[in-house]
Order: C-alpha cells, then sequence, then structure tokens
C-alpha cells in the first residue's frame, strides 16, 4: 500500500505543478493583455478560474495528507488511546458515509452540467466550448478518492489503533506537552 501512494504522489505532483504553471502563465497573459496591449482577452479569468477548481480538488485528493489538514485534536489528544481509536473510527466513517451519500447526486448535477458550456474558453483541438460537466468532473473523481481513503484508514484504524502521528505536529518543539498514554 505504501508503494501505491508514493507512486500516486510521484505521478501526480508533476501534475498539479503544470497546473499551477498553467494558471501562472495565464494570469501573467492576463494582465500583459490588459495593461499593456490594453485589450484584455476574456478566456484568461475563466481558464485562471477552471484550473483553479481542478488545483484544489486535484492536490486535495492526491497530495493533501491527513497531517495538512487543520484539526480541532483537543479532545482526540486528551482521551485514552480507546477514546481516540473510537473517534477515529467515527470520523472516518462518517467522511465515507457523506461523500457515499452525496456521490450519486452530485453526480448527477455534474453530468446535467453538460449541456451548460464556458463562455469563453474553447478547446484548443475542436474550437468548440468546454461543458462544464467536464470542468465539474474532478470534484466526482475527488468524492471517490476521498472515501476510498478514509476507508483504507477505518480498517488501518481497526488493526492498528489510533493515527496518532497525524495529531504530532508539534513534537518537535522544545516546549510542547505531550498527553501520557492512558
Amino acid at each position: 500500500m505504501e508503494k501505491l501512494s508514493r507512486l500516486i504522489t510521484r505521478v501526480a505532483e508533476p501534475i498539479a505543478a503544470a497546473m499551477l504553471a498553467a494558471m501562472f502563465i495565464t494570469f501573467l497573459l492576463q494582465i500583459f493583455s490588459r495593461y499593456v496591449m490594453l485589450q484584455p482577452f476574456g478566456w484568461t479569468l475563466e481558464l485562471c478560474l477552471i484550473l483553479w477548481v481542478w488545483i484544489v480538488f486535484f492536490t486535495n485528493a492526491f497530495l493533501v495528507g491527513e497531517r495538512d489538514h487543520v484539526t480541532f485534536d483537543i479532545l482526540y489528544n486528551s482521551g485514552s488511546r480507546r477514546v481516540r481509536t473510537v473517534l477515529a473510527l467515527i470520523s472516518a466513517a462518517a467522511i465515507v458515509a457523506g461523500m457515499l451519500y452525496a456521490f450519486l447526486p452530485t453526480v448527477d448535477y455534474i453530468d446535467w452540467m453538460k449541456m451548460r458550456r464556458t463562455s469563453t474558453v474553447e478547446n484548443p483541438l475542436t474550437g468548440e466550448r468546454i461543458p462544464l460537466r467536464t470542468i465539474f468532473s474532478i470534484y466526482a473523481i475527488f468524492m471517490v478518492v476521498v472515501a476510498l481513503r478514509y476507508a483504507l484508514r477505518f480498517v488501518a484504524i481497526l488493526r492498528g489503533g489510533p493515527p496518532d502521528a497525524d495529531h504530532d505536529l508539534l513534537k518537535d518543539a522544545p516546549d510542547a506537552t505531550r498527553v501520557e498514554e492512558r
């Protein structure tokens, strides 16, 4: 499982970097067209927004780890190992259940978006405007990946106990206080 995770990260990082570079170049082109040429390109703003949506959901699905999320874990850290295990199981199950519950209505809405198209951004191969279904399809991918990640996390918690490493962000700080095992 660790090998698969590293492979996904190795593949996803350059894709995310390319999207970020494309967004940055598009943004610079937008500035150049607006303030130097005094003739703004309308498609640059829409392309930046499309890339932003893809960057957010793609990186959160494939690159952002549990330790990278903001957590309010005072109660979690103050509980015994058994309490932390129960809380971790409940939270993982809730995320999986929420994603699965919302998946079909979300996919249905994304599919409905096929009739709407971008205002200014065109497919460079066909010249047609891009269906919004294509743009928002990344959210369905995000939902599947997050549900799978937390289902695997649920199994890992059942096998090995609470994931305390995700909550040890201050362990190297000189004045960090640690809650002792009960």
